[in-house]
């Protein structure tokens, strides 16, 4: 992947910061997601000029929903680094706060069989009075987030050119962690994709997103947030609140979970599975994918006994990493 095409009022200067990373010894693409994902937060905000306002400041350094403490902790101080950067240049712009790193317990949510059908019945079942595209966009869009895993920023960055139809294949490139990679659609999902790129896909050039916003730009996930939460309430699937969940990325750990246990259950070796499940989430490290692998034996208790030996044996030894999910 080569270096994002920055459109917001940052944009040279982010260029510019990039490359002075660069010079001091640091890679390149370690800045692409944090700095990619800056540009939108100012697209959406409309900054036109190297300019950041206190609002703005606060904007930014809110904690999402689907963040951990880990990404939150990253996303704020990266840029945090880069308004220390310009004001050492001249540019008036409003300095983050700090944001201190906190470990958390915090233990996702795994939607259930049942709560899977109420949910996408809710889905399928959704209208919306403004956005009648909503109602094409979403059966399709959130089965790509359960049954193929993806995140949510990976799933708005699809464009038209990254879906290959014959083969069921698509290609994510606005990922986490410069982990490029391709996604392989069942033959149910491949055939919704296909219904769906019949309907709408004639409207759209190479280059343009598959799930756009009614203004026909890259659709922003707060919109989707709140999308979500009516549908869980339509489902009858209590939603704790912000943080708490169900969240949208918990679509994300359902399918690792159960993709885990699939694996163990159809024969495939721990050694053999974890990496398998590691590459297609996009993680740098079997390590990231730990976590999947300790929520599947709690859940299903009768795993541990194939898995604990073995999983005791590779991660016994704790090892210090950054990623996160």
């Amino acid at each position: 992947m080569g270096r994002p095409v920055f459109k917001s009022g940052f944009a040279a200067e982010i260029n510019a910061y990039i490359d002075y990373k660069v010079a001091s010894g640091y890679k390149e693409k370690s800045f692409y997601y944090i700095l990619h994902d800056f540009d939108h937060f100012c697209i959406h905000r409309e900054i036109n000029t190297v300019t950041f306002t206190r609002a703005d400041a606060d904007s930014w350094s809110e904690k999402r929903e689907t963040e951990s403490s880990t990404s939150h902790y990253a996303r704020v101080n990266k840029v945090k680094c880069f308004m220390e950067y310009l004001r050492l240049k001249g540019y008036d712009v409003y300095p983050l706060r700090d944001i201190t790193f906190k470990a958390t317990d915090f233990q996702p949510h795994i939607y259930t069989d049942d709560e899977i059908l109420r949910y996408f019945n809710a889905v399928d079942t959704y209208s919306s009075g403004r956005n009648r595209m909503e109602v094409i966009q979403l059966p399709v869009l959130f089965r790509l987030l359960y049954c193929c895993g993806t995140r949510i920023n990976e799933t708005l960055g699809i464009k038209k050119q990254d879906v290959d139809l014959d083969n069921g294949i698509i290609r994510l490139l606005e990922v986490k962690n410069d982990c490029e990679r391709f996604i392989v659609l069942s033959e149910d999902l491949k055939h919704l994709m296909i219904q769906y790129a019949d309907k709408c896909f004639y409207l759209f050039a190479d280059d343009d997103y598959i799930f756009p916003s009614i203004a026909g730009t890259r659709r922003d996930e707060s919109r989707l947030y709140d999308i979500h939460r009516l549908i869980l309430k339509q489902a009858g699937i209590p939603y704790i609140g912000s943080g708490y969940g169900p969240r949208i990325h918990d679509w994300r750990h359902t399918f690792a979970v159960k993709a885990f246990k699939q694996m163990i259950d159809q024969g495939l070796d721990m050694y053999v599975a974890l990496p398998i499940l590691s590459t297609y989430l996009g993680h740098k490290t079997i390590y990231a994918t730990e976590r999947y692998v300790r929520l599947t034996m709690d859940l299903y208790p009768y795993l541990e006994e194939k898995c604990s030996d073995k999983f005791n044996q590779v991660f016994r030894k704790a090892v210090e990493t950054n990623e996160t999910d």
